[in-house]
């Protein structure tokens, strides 16, 4: 079916990692390098790197100053700049989707979001353990994946950030990608 196909993404070549104390700060700090026009992507990083937080920034290291100097007026608390010198887990990577006829089901992580292939309303959000789950499912239940608000933008935790990936990969099943 149309709908599961995929493209390839091209890769990133960052050499860098940017670590946080928590995932807040993570996100936020995504935000602001994107925003400010840095190639930047959240990753997970290697447990003997990790400073309290399941998520880190992959940066060019070239850019390391420009990055803590921006990070720093923003004061979002990066615990440090390092290079990478051990592989790394994309979060992308923990997107699988599942079709169930009239609806497919994509699951970030643990995560899930389920949409009507017909309509594209959003039918179900499901999984986590995060504290601003009930609220991103009220937020999201019963309305068109064009139209939902983005979950890294209404929650502030690591669900919250996965579901946002599934919502991503449902909006490029929408639209007629991958």
């Amino acid at each position: 079916m149309a709908f599961l196909k995929r493209k390839q993404k091209a890769s990133f070549e960052g050499g860098g990692l940017a670590l946080f104390m928590d995932v807040q700060e993570a996100m936020k700090a995504e935000r602001v390098l994107k925003g400010a026009g840095y190639q930047v992507k959240l990753v997970a990083p290697p447990p003997e790197l990790r400073k309290g937080c399941d998520l880190a920034l992959e940066v060019n290291l070239v850019e390391k100053p420009g990055i803590e100097r921006l990070l720093d007026r923003k004061d979002i608390a990066c615990v440090s700049v390092t290079p990478l010198k051990v592989g790394i887990s994309e979060l992308l990577k923990v997107v699988k989707v599942t079709d169930f006829g009239d609806w497919v089901m994509v699951r970030a992580g643990n995560m899930k979001l389920t949409f009507d292939k017909a309509s594209g309303i959003i039918v179900n959000t499901s999984g986590g353990g995060c504290p601003d789950i009930p609220h991103l499912h009220s937020e999201l239940i019963g309305k068109h994946l064009i139209e939902a608000p983005r979950p890294r933008d209404v929650g502030f935790t690591l669900c919250a950030l996965m579901l946002d990936r599934a919502l991503d990969e449902c909006l490029t099943l929408w639209q007629g990608g991958r």
